[in-house]
């Protein structure tokens, strides 16, 4: 099974900025729509966002649009996740994920964990 290499995260204040990126152990691998989960502590697991294999699609939870955006690099089969403006709201741990769009989801990365403070 692919493995994802994620890197990113970190501790951010109210409205700054942090990025995401995760790519396949395996640089040919494929997928529909890689992207991203995330877990707040004491909630479920929730979607965030996701981008087609030609990019030509992305799909955002309704509480991100506007703020985050994911985009891809096929040169290095990496996938980004540009997070902006960001809340307490937002903190989470944020998992990548190899069809983050299908039900049920794909292979998971091991998280990283996001933290906003106000």
């Amino acid at each position: 099974q692919v493995q994802l290499v994620e890197s990113g995260g970190g501790l951010v204040q109210a409205g700054g900025s942090l990025r995401l990126s995760c790519a396949p152990s395996e640089r040919t691998f494929r997928s529909y729509a890689m992207g991203w989960f995330r877990q707040a502590p004491g909630k479920e697991r929730e979607f965030v966002a996701a981008i087609s294999w030609t990019a030509q699609s992305t799909y955002y939870a309704d509480s991100v649009k506007g703020r985050f955006t994911i985009t891809r690099d096929h040169a290095n089969n990496t996938v980004y996740l540009q997070m902006d403006s960001l809340k307490p709201g937002d903190t989470a741990v944020y998992y990548c994920n190899t069809d983050a769009h299908s039900n049920p989801p794909g292979a998971w990365g091991q998280g990283h964990q996001v933290t906003v403070s106000s």
